[in-house]
């Protein structure tokens, strides 16, 4: 026995070498810490979302949605904290089963023969359709030259008559022209036994109303300028002016020459004979 070592110290060395190992996580974890990154920073750096930087440096590779992602994670946050990922990768396999197998390349080869071949146009089906319609248009115009024909003959052999013709366009009947009012010279031939009264709006409008002897309404409304109204009567016709200064009168062929001012209101009335304001 040695002096100055307790038993404990004589004991020999036990293989921790397992146990001492760190996990893939804890690797890059501690590679982070010791190069003074934050987990925002090695996310930022390797466009690795956050909650799968915090799930790989837990050993929690589920996040990454199949080994595949999960080495390829590994080998990007490795280089972020400058670690060799080699050995990391390989201790990821081991732990997880071995290296995933590459994809087959059968299925894309089968992928690609059967994907439908492309076909050129159908020019047997285009040609019969072309002759088809040749042969429809042939027909159609041997008809119509013989239906032509049988119309000729008829017209050539076929005299129409003058009242039947069927070229001659309808007459137009032209409208009436509207009746003319009154002239100076046709109010001057008036009848002599009624009053003929004709109001014209020559210097503007004016509201007139005219009635004859009996009090009938012949005319209530608005003259404007240059409109002119003729009312006859058998004794009398009653006027009112709304604006007699813009009013030109003529009483049985003859001009008033009365001064009415502009806007006055004229209350009138002429009968038979020379021209007389009631």
């Amino acid at each position: 026995m040695s002096i100055g070592n307790s038993p404990e110290d004589e004991r020999p060395f036990e293989d921790v070498s397992d146990e001492a190992r760190l996990s893939v996580g804890r690797a890059l974890q501690q590679a982070r810490i010791a190069a003074g990154l934050t987990v925002d920073d090695v996310s930022n750096a390797t466009r690795v979302r956050l909650p799968i930087v915090h799930a790989i440096e837990a050993d929690d590779f589920a996040p990454c949605g199949g080994d595949v992602y999960a080495r390829g994670h590994i080998r990007t946050l490795a280089r972020a904290v400058a670690l060799d990922p080699g050995p990391l990768l390989a201790q990821y396999d081991a732990d997880h089963g071995g290296r995933p197998a590459p994809t087959p390349a059968a299925p894309l080869f089968e992928a690609e023969r059967i994907r439908p071949e492309r076909r050129g146009p159908n020019w047997t089906a285009a040609m019969v359709a072309a002759i088809v319609a040749v042969v429809g248009f042939v027909g159609f115009t041997a008809f119509k030259g013989e239906d032509d024909g049988g119309s000729a003959a008829v017209a050539e052999g076929a005299t129409p008559s003058a009242g039947t013709s069927a070229t001659t366009k309808p007459k137009t009947e032209k409208p009436e022209d509207p009746k003319p009012e009154p002239s100076d010279s046709a109010i001057a031939a008036a009848p002599q036994d009624k009053v003929t009264v004709r109001v014209s709006a020559a210097d503007g409008e004016s509201w007139i109303s005219a009635k004859d002897h009996t009090g009938g309404l012949l005319f209530d409304g608005l003259l404007k300028q240059g409109e002119s109204k003729t009312f006859q009567d058998s004794e009398r016709i009653n006027l009112v002016l709304g604006d007699a200064g813009a009013i030109q009168l003529y009483v049985n062929g003859k001009k008033i020459d009365d001064k009415w001012q502009p806007g006055a209101v004229e209350r009138l009335t002429y009968t038979k004979g020379d021209p007389q304001a009631g």
